[in-house]
């Protein structure tokens, strides 16, 4: 497993992201492919952290975003993704996790032509996300989500 991160915290959420992912038997039954959009379920909340598992089909896309706050992880568990900041694109495959610290912005999305599956690990809990649009070399806010729409 290889785990890119910048905080001994986010190490700890990439290596929780990282064994779940590794774990298909406890969230393989629950994945649903939809090609409306990227399909997710909340497996577990905490006090201190929650996970998400995500599908992606090929194409889909998270757009640019943080995550209001909170530090985080992921891993490919299935598939391949990519991840876009802004000092460019990454290719992330099964066995690597990514994580980052409470100020990031990033997109993911299925750039391959089969479906994927990802787990993500927030700390704390989502309470927010805000969109963001490139503009030039500028992030421009678009809009703030709150939980209760996810």
């Amino acid at each position: 497993m290889t785990i890119s991160t910048t905080t001994s915290r986010g190490s700890v959420l990439a290596a929780t992201a990282a064994e779940l992912a590794e774990r298909s038997a406890e969230w393989l039954p629950r994945v649903r492919l939809d090609p409306q959009g990227r399909w997710y379920e909340r497996l577990h909340r905490y006090d201190d952290q929650e996970i998400w598992l995500i599908s992606w089909l090929p194409g889909q896309t998270t757009g640019l975003h943080d995550h209001g706050g909170s530090r985080g992880a992921f891993a490919v568990a299935l598939g391949s993704l990519e991840e876009r900041d802004l000092s460019g694109v990454r290719e992330i495959t099964p066995g690597r996790a990514r994580a980052f610290g409470p100020e990031y912005v990033h997109e993911v999305r299925n750039g391959s032509f089969a479906p994927a599956v990802s787990v993500h690990v927030y700390s704390p809990p989502l309470t927010t996300m805000n969109r963001y649009d490139l503009v030039g070399d500028r992030l421009v806010r678009l809009a703030t989500e709150e939980a209760a729409q996810w």
